[in-house]
């Protein structure tokens, strides 16, 4: 299932929170990632991901945000764009 950015946070010195969530907002993936990793591997707008590996996205908060956001990555990039 398609899924786009919609959020990238940096906790610690080390690591990177990158959020893709569906265009409704209703699923999403988070992933940590080191910085090292990310020399070596582009962070594209979009990607592919198994539904099995997509959570809920619990809150409606939440679900507003990424929607909001995943839509408008998708209207402004094409899904291999670097971002």
């Amino acid at each position: 299932m398609q899924c786009w950015l919609v959020d990238r946070e940096t906790p610690d010195e080390n690591l990177v929170t990158l959020v893709y969530a569906t265009t409704d907002g209703e699923r999403h993936l988070t992933q940590q990632l080191s910085f090292q990793l990310l020399t070596r591997r582009e962070v594209t707008a979009a990607r592919d991901v198994p539904v099995e590996k997509l959570e809920t996205t619990a809150s409606d908060a939440d679900r507003e945000r990424y929607a909001t956001q995943a839509q408008s990555m998708a209207d402004r990039h094409d899904p291999d764009d670097p971002v």
